[in-house]
């Protein structure tokens, strides 16, 4: 991406110099007719860590021990079922009859002289719609004109702490940690334990919870 070369090029990385660590998360959702159909990715350093397939999520990686990925995957299960439920229920209220695409981009790098960057974006049918501006917590519409779902939105994914603070913490915290323990910039194995990464496939059907309150509530433009 254009901004990803811009960005690498202000902190100084160079063809010569090591490339940065990134982990980033890829979560789609296609809605039609009420359906919800689910699949995403996890990539540690460019190796898949994570598969998601329908209601089920994979640790492609061995990441965390069988009993507490076990936990996860009922987790990720939980939060899926609720969104598919919720989409339902809008669709049986305001029936849409076009297909709806969701995405969600999220992860950050580090980069060799210990710097990071977090990023979380949103798109909708191919266009951005909304990303998350980390340092302060809060989002920020990307949608062409003053789209009133958009702004609608925008408002649900600020009125949480799951979708905010806890989203900057995982970005700037959780995130980057992740990386530093995988660094070898360090000098010396971290003693740092992996987080669940798959917090970041929850706190992106939070994210989804939002944006489908907004989409199916504003349709005909009756927020």
């Amino acid at each position: 991406m254009l901004w990803w070369l811009l960005l690498c090029g202000a902190l100084g990385c160079g063809a010569d110099q090591a490339a940065p660590l990134v982990f980033t998360m890829l979560q789609q959702t296609r809605v039609s007719k009420g359906i919800s159909v689910f699949w995403g990715n996890a990539s540690l350093d460019g190796q898949l860590s994570h598969l998601l397939e329908g209601f089920n999520v994979t640790q492609v990686l061995p990441l965390e021990p069988p009993d507490a990925w076990a936990r996860r995957q009922q987790d990720v299960a939980k939060y899926l079922v609720y969104f598919g439920q919720l989409v339902k229920l809008f669709n049986m209220e305001r029936p849409i009859n076009y297909t709806q695409m969701l995405c969600c981009h999220l992860g950050c790098c580090l980069f060799p002289n210990g710097t990071a960057h977090s990023f979380y974006e949103v798109t909708l049918n191919g266009t951005a719609f909304l990303s998350f501006h980390v340092p302060n917590a809060t989002w920020q519409r990307r949608w062409p004109g003053k789209d009133i779902v958009a702004a609608f939105a925008e408002r649900e994914l600020m009125k949480y702490s799951e979708t905010t603070q806890e989203l900057q913490h995982f970005l700037n915290t959780t995130c980057v940690s992740i990386l530093r323990a995988q660094s070898a910039w360090t000098g010396k194995q971290s003693s740092w334990s992996h987080a669940p990464l798959v917090l970041g496939l929850i706190l992106g059907i939070f994210a989804l919870l939002g944006m489908a309150v907004g989409i199916f509530l504003c349709t005909g433009r009756s927020c």
